[in-house]
């Protein structure tokens, strides 16, 4: 063996020819990229995007938890006073239901209600004294005077509403005197009334004498105006409904029609933009029709859409979606142009590709970004319509809550402070949700935009 050999024996053995693996061959070869994950990822990193975004599915969720809660109020019921049958109009928001307390040794009038003998109506009014009856005052105070009357020792409100009739000297007790109007005699210097109506009180709070009718408070005794613990958080309507209520159950119908519309705007809007932009023999037919519907001014629409049919959910759905597809129809279709005759949209026409994997694989992709912006942007764009329908008349029956219907009912009651309130409330839910959704459609938007992948 030469020497030339020897080395090239050595040189063999110190190689060897590495295997071959098809499967890691392939792994190798091809990229690791995920669209759909990077879009994901990009988007996550915008805070105030995801912020908005839980907070859209809190409320979301909660719109539909609320009627589940206990001591929830239905979004029609009509709350009466359960004893004179009183509807609690225009009730100020409160997170209790107890207007007042009574401290300890506060004589009261007191019977049970009936049904639950857990509960008391109680007042401090004695006795109504007719106007001009007299009755002896015998301890005068600048906002109640203590009086006697009938056997009965207590107190009348001194104010422009009694109108009594004093003396120069209204302090020289104790002397004869009269009222112009009717004037209401308490058991205690304060208004434990609620207007003529019984105010509520736990009868393990009291010390009640069921012969008497009279009822001892033990300690700072709450007086509520219903013999409940489930408050008016947001109030209540002029006909005594719960705002609460009536917010959250119009907030799901708000929401349902604007998802409701954006989705069928964007499959109608898809469809008709994608075959509008690509297969050209329907370019001329479908720009027709374009602009024919897009000649209608769609404020006439939705009015004689609204006018026509029979109001309610359904209805304003068909009458927003009537020409609101218009928009994503024309956009998409004005995309697919700039893109349908590009090199890898003939290379695939050229390979025999159908239409509609061209459509799905090679156009659709692109308008991503676009189609999620437009549809996030419409759904309070949809919103936005039912309020304005319903600002108009048109909208949905009062007995069918919605955004639009609170916020009607609350811009009739802006000028006065203490009835604000009901506007307040819709107004801000709605502002959250119309923000959030702007917010969240821009930022999805960009992270679909593979130009911002990494």
């Amino acid at each position: 063996m030469t020497i030339a050999d020897k080395k090239a024996r050595k040189i063999e053995d110190a190689f060897s020819f590495a295997g071959y693996d098809p499967d890691a061959s392939e792994s190798r070869g091809s990229a690791s990229y995920s669209y759909w994950g990077s879009t994901l990822k990009v988007f996550l990193k915008n805070r105030g995007a995801v912020a908005c975004l839980l907070i859209l599915v809190l409320i979301l969720l909660f719109t539909f938890i609320q009627p589940l809660l206990p001591g929830q109020y239905g979004a029609n019921t009509i709350n009466n006073n359960p004893d004179t049958g009183v509807q609690f109009i225009n009730q100020p928001p409160s997170t209790t239901t107890v207007i007042a307390t009574a401290p300890a040794g506060t004589v009261l009038m007191a019977r049970p209600v009936k049904g639950d003998e857990s509960w008391l109506a109680v007042t401090n009014v004695l006795a109504t004294i007719k106007k001009r009856t007299e009755f002896t005052l015998t301890e005068y105070g600048d906002e109640y005077c203590r009086v006697e009357f009938d056997g009965m020792d207590g107190y009348v409100k001194n104010d422009f509403t009694t109108q009594l009739k004093l003396p120069d000297d209204p302090t020289a007790t104790p002397y004869s005197c009269k009222s112009n109007f009717p004037v209401l005699l308490y058991s205690s210097p304060a208004d434990y009334s609620n207007g003529g109506s019984a105010l509520y009180a736990r009868a393990e709070d009291l010390d009640f004498d069921s012969g008497t009718g009279l009822a001892v408070a033990r300690g700072g005794t709450g007086l509520r105006i219903m013999p409940s613990d489930n408050a008016f958080l947001f109030g209540t309507n002029n006909i005594g409904q719960d705002l609460w209520a009536r917010v959250w159950s119009g907030t799901r119908t708000s929401l349902f029609i604007g998802f409701a519309v954006a989705l069928t705007e964007a499959a109608l809007g898809i469809l008709m933009g994608v075959l509008w932009g690509y297969v050209r023999g329907l370019d001329r037919l479908l720009t027709e029709v374009y602009n024919v519907i897009d000649n209608i001014p769609t404020t006439i629409v939705l009015i004689l859409i609204s006018y026509i049919l029979k109001p309610g959910v359904s209805t304003l759905i068909l009458a927003m979606c009537l020409t609101g597809w218009l928009g994503m129809a024309r956009f998409i279709r004005n995309q697919i142009v700039i893109i349908r005759d590009r090199d890898f949209n003939l290379a695939s026409r050229c390979l025999g590709t159908s239409t509609a994997r061209i459509i799905v694989k090679n156009l659709l992709p692109y308008l991503v970004s676009v189609i999620m912006l437009r549809m996030a942007l419409a759904i309070p764009g949809a919103i936005g319509s039912e309020v304005f329908i319903t600002y108009i008349g048109l909208g949905l029956p009062v007995d069918t809550p919605s955004l639009g219907n609170l916020i009607n009912e609350g811009r009739k009651l802006v000028t006065s402070a203490s009835l604000r309130y009901q506007l307040i409330f819709p107004a801000i839910v709605l502002s959250i949700v119309t923000i959030s959704f702007y917010i969240i459609g821009n930022s999805f938007a960009d992270a679909a935009d593979p130009r911002n992948h990494v």
